[in-house]
């Protein structure tokens, strides 16, 4: 009987051990992935071109945030991105035997943010005339 009970509490320090030994890493690749439908300054580099048609723009970048039209009947579409990244990590490190128990808690924090802004002009065909973007990261 005594013997279950010893090979009862190893377990249960096994996986109470194991349970709470997740890194930060691990838990970012639980998220759904946000690369589909991030803008970057290599996706407007690579995919417009000159003589684009806005729905060729809108395919390769989606809904602008801001469309205008000028004394010339000439269409800009300004896309304009910010983007808030918050990174955490926190361990903690627990044994329980019986009545004693003893606990270590540490962990870390950073933000990030970032902006792109995309503005593309259209000629009087509504073709992509020019483009131009910029982009910042603090």
């Amino acid at each position: 009987m005594n013997m279950h009970i010893v090979a009862l509490g190893a377990v249960l320090i096994v996986a109470s051990t194991l349970g709470g030994c997740r890194t930060a890493q691990d838990n970012v690749r639980d998220l759904r992935s946000t690369q589909e439908r991030e803008m970057t300054v290599g996706n407007v580099q690579r995919e417009i071109k000159k003589g684009m048609s806005g729905a060729q723009v809108a395919e390769a970048l989606g809904s602008p945030n801001i469309v205008t039209r000028d004394e010339n009947e000439k269409t800009t579409w300004v896309y304009d991105k910010i983007a808030t990244e918050a990174s955490y990590s926190n361990s903690q490190n627990s044994l329980f035997l019986f009545l004693y128990g003893s606990s270590n808690q540490s962990g870390a924090s950073s933000t990030t943010q970032k902006t792109l802004t995309v503005v593309i002009r259209f000629d009087g065909n509504d073709k992509v005339e020019s483009f131009s973007y910029h982009s910042s990261k603090f």
